[in-house]
C-alpha cells in the first residue's frame, strides 16, 4: 500500500470540498475544563454528515474510484463498528451505487437504524470488528463489490486529514491537535497534515483499546484486547501500519486514558455545552482532563470531537 503524503491530502481536499461540512470551531470558556492554562478550542466534527469525520474519507474513497472508472456494478462494501459504515452508505447513495455494510452484532441500534435509513444492506456478523471484516472480505471476493475499509486505506486517511487543514486555516497559530485513535485512519491523516504545518499531535487511546500504543511498543502492528466504554468507535484489534509510521515522528505524543476519565469528559461536554458525543470524542478531551497530556501556558490546542452517533439517554441526569 502506498505511503500517505500531504499531496494525497491536498487531492482529497479538492474532492471533498463542497461535499462535506466545513468543521466548526468553538472556543472553550476560560477555566474549562479544570483550569487548564492553554487556549483550547473544540473542533465540532460530530456535526459532520452522518455524525462523524468518516464522511470525509468515504467521499474521497468513492470519488477517487469514480474518477478512475473503477466503481463496479456490485457497488461498495465495508466492515465497520458503525460510523465508517454510515459514511460509506451516505457517500454511496450520493454517487448512486449500492452499499453493503457488515457490522458486529454489538453495534449500537442507533447506528444500525441510520444505516438502513441511508439505503444500505446491513449485515450483522460476530461480536467484534475483526469478524465483520472477514465476512466483508468474503463478500467482496464473491460478488466483485469494491472493498472499502473503516480506516486502513490511504484514500480514507487522506480524506480524514482534510479536517486538520480546515482547522489550521481557521487557527493558523495552532500548536496542538488532540485526536482519539482506534484503527488510526483519522490519526494518520491528521498527523500527516499536521506535520506539514508544524502542529503537534496528541493521539489518545483508552487504556484497554491500545492498538497504537501496543504497536509502538512492538515496533509493528499487533493484535490487542478490545475492552473499553469507547470500543464501539475505537475498538480496532490492530492499528494500521500507516498510523504506526505517523506515530513514530517526534511531533506525536501517544497517551492512554482510563475509561472513567472518558465517561467524565463526555458527560462534561453535555453538562456544560449540551454536546451529545460518543465516548470516542470524550477520549480526546480526557487526554487533557486526566492529565495524560499537559499543555503549556498559552498553548493553542484543538480537541477533535469526532462523532455523535450515540444514545444520549445516559447523559441526562
Amino acid at each position: 500500500m502506498q505511503r500517505l503524503t500531504y499531496d494525497d491530502i491536498e487531492r482529497a481536499f479538492g474532492r471533498v470540498a463542497g461535499h462535506v461540512r466545513p468543521v466548526v470551531l468553538a472556543p472553550a470558556d476560560p477555566g474549562e475544563p479544570g483550569g487548564l492554562p492553554c487556549e483550547m478550542w473544540f473542533a465540532l466534527e460530530h456535526l459532520q454528515h452522518t455524525g462523524s469525520f468518516k464522511a470525509r474519507g468515504a467521499h474521497n474513497f468513492l470519488a477517487a474510484h469514480r474518477e478512475e472508472g473503477a466503481l463496479p456494478d456490485a457497488g461498495v462494501t465495508i466492515a465497520s463498528g458503525g460510523n465508517a459504515g454510515l459514511a460509506c452508505a451516505w457517500a454511496a447513495r450520493r454517487l448512486g451505487v449500492p452499499a453493503t455494510v457488515f457490522l458486529p452484532e454489538t453495534a449500537p441500534a442507533v447506528k444500525v437504524s441510520k444505516l438502513r435509513g441511508y439505503g444500505a444492506d446491513v449485515r450483522l456478523t460476530g461480536t467484534e470488528y475483526a469478524e465483520a471484516l472477514a465476512a466483508c472480505q468474503d463478500f467482496a471476493a464473491t460478488t466483485g463489490a469494491l472493498a472499502s475499509h473503516a480506516y486502513d486505506h490511504p484514500l480514507i486517511a487522506a480524506g480524514a486529514g482534510t479536517l486538520l487543514d480546515e482547522i489550521h486555516r481557521q487557527l493558523p497559530g495552532l500548536d496542538t491537535v488532540v485526536v482519539a485513535v482506534g484503527g488510526g485512519g483519522l490519526f494518520a491523516g491528521v498527523a500527516t497534515a499536521a506535520r506539514q504545518h508544524g502542529v503537534r499531535v496528541v493521539a489518545a487511546e483508552p487504556e484497554n483499546c491500545r492498538a497504537l500504543g501496543a504497536a509502538l511498543a512492538a515496533g509493528r502492528p499487533v493484535d490487542v484486547t478490545v475492552d473499553s466504554v469507547a470500543a464501539d468507535s475505537l475498538g480496532a484489534r490492530r492499528v494500521s501500519r500507516t498510523a504506526l509510521e505517523a506515530a513514530q515522528h517526534g511531533d506525536v505524543h501517544a497517551v492512554l486514558v482510563p475509561d472513567a476519565a472518558i465517561v467524565e469528559a463526555r458527560q462534561s461536554l453535555w453538562d456544560h455545552r449540551r454536546l451529545a458525543v460518543e465516548h470516542a470524542a470524550g477520549t480526546a478531551l480526557a487526554a487533557l482532563t486526566s492529565g495524560a497530556y499537559t499543555p503549556g501556558r498559552g498553548e493553542r490546542v484543538a480537541v477533535v470531537l469526532c462523532g455523535a452517533n450515540t444514545d444520549p439517554s445516559d447523559l441526562v441526569r
